[in-house]
Formats: C-alpha cells, structure tokens, sequence
C-alpha cells in the first residue's frame, strides 16, 4: 500500500502512465493470489485512461481472465445511458472483450430499491479490493463521495444510496472504509480548475469532510501539470 506523487505533462500523458500502473498492479496482484479485484471511476480523466488501457498495446499485458471489476460509484441511470459510468467501461475498457466485460460487476443504482441494491452489492465487493481508481471532482469530492455529505461518516456498510449535488442526483457509492482497507489507490488528475482542490487536499490540514479526496491521501496520486500548478512541492 505504498504511495506516491507523480506529475506528468498533459493529461494524454497521464491516461498512459495510469494504464502502466494498472496493468503492474494487476500483474502483481495475479501473481500474489491468483486474481484481482479493481474498483473502476467514471469521468473524463479516468475515460481516458481506460481507452489507452484497452486499445493499445498494453492490453496485451492485462491479466483478463484472472481481474474482476468492480465501480466506485454510478448514477441512477439505465446500464446504456450516456451517464453511466459501466457504459464508459464498456465503450472502453471493454470493446471487443465480452469475455472480460463478463467479469465487470454493475452497480446497480437505478434500483428500485436503491439502499436494498447497495446492500447487495456490497456483498459483491470483495474485501479488500485489491486497487481502487478514483478521480477527483473541483469540490474535492472522490466516488460519489461529496463535501459534506453523511456517507463520509459511514463506517458500518461498504456501499450506500447517496444524493449528489447535480443530476442525476440518485447514486450509489463505496463508503469510506472500502477506501481505506483497498491494497492500492490510485487518484488520477487533471486541468487547472483541478489544482486548487489538490493543493488543499494534499498539503492543506486534514479534513475529510470538506475535502473527500482526502480519504486517499498518502496513497499514489498521478497528477498532470496543470492539475500540479498550485502545489508548494510539484
């Protein structure tokens, strides 16, 4: 579980580095015990990522068969809506690959019964996983995890229904003790309307509350240039 800060020039730099890393941890999690488990991230930073990862040639070197996926959060909507975080992956990660996106674990968060739905797939979630993706929103905010929210307090269940502060505001999340107990994280990104957010989190006093990301400080940020821009040590 070691950490780490690593800045790279753009973000077409950083999807490249990030798919690097996924497939060392992946490898070196089939070779520690036979599988992995991965918790995948929605939005553009972590998109990119996943399209580098699945189109070029280092999916040759992604352990398929043997890696289960997982997401750290989803919208409440249809699996094939534009928002849905499984269809980034599927469009992604995934095109080609029936066999992996067979292995790819949906959150189901357009559930009729959400919080019923969250407590089953919580039973999914394997404990620990062996790497979690996360981004990170200009609020600070990581999964669907937001500033202030009362799932940041939650240590007695692993995924709950949460609001969001924008639409679709329905969502499901991993709570924080899935963070914590993960074998490896990694928090990819990007932009300069990122960088304030990321100075305080990584060097301003601790507070999850405000700052959600903060969850996963000390573990490996890879972080771009202009996501770097207000850091004291970049």
């Amino acid at each position: 579980m070691k950490g780490g800060f690593v800045v790279v020039p753009g973000p077409r730099a950083l999807a490249r580095r990030a798919a690097e890393w996924i497939v060392e941890r992946t490898r070196a999690a089939v070779a520690a015990r036979g599988s992995c488990s991965v918790a995948l991230a929605g939005g553009g930073t972590p998109r990119a990522t996943c399209e580098v990862l699945g189109t070029s040639a280092l999916a040759a070197a992604v352990p398929w068969g043997a890696v289960d996926w997982f997401f750290g959060d989803e919208r409440a909507v249809p699996f094939d809506h534009p928002d849905s975080n499984y269809r980034l992956a599927a469009e992604t990660l995934f095109a080609g690959r029936p066999d992996a996106l067979a292995r790819a674990c949906r959150m189901p968060a357009d559930a009729a019964d959400v919080a019923l739905a969250a407590r089953a797939y919580e039973q999914l979630l394997p404990d620990p996983l062996d790497l979690v993706i996360l981004g990170m929103g200009e609020d600070g905010h990581t999964a669907s995890l937001f500033p202030g929210s009362p799932s940041l307090d939650v240590r007695d269940a692993r995924v709950v229904a949460v609001t969001g502060p924008k639409p679709p505001v329905r969502r499901m999340t991993i709570t924080p003790p899935v963070i914590e107990s993960a074998r490896d994280v990694l928090v990819l990104v990007a932009g300069e309307g990122k960088a304030a957010a990321l100075a305080r989190a990584l060097e301003g006093p601790l507070d999850v509350r405000s700052l959600p990301v903060q969850l996963a400080r000390g573990r490996t940020f890879l972080v771009d240039a202009a996501a770097a821009s207000a850091l004291e040590r970049r």
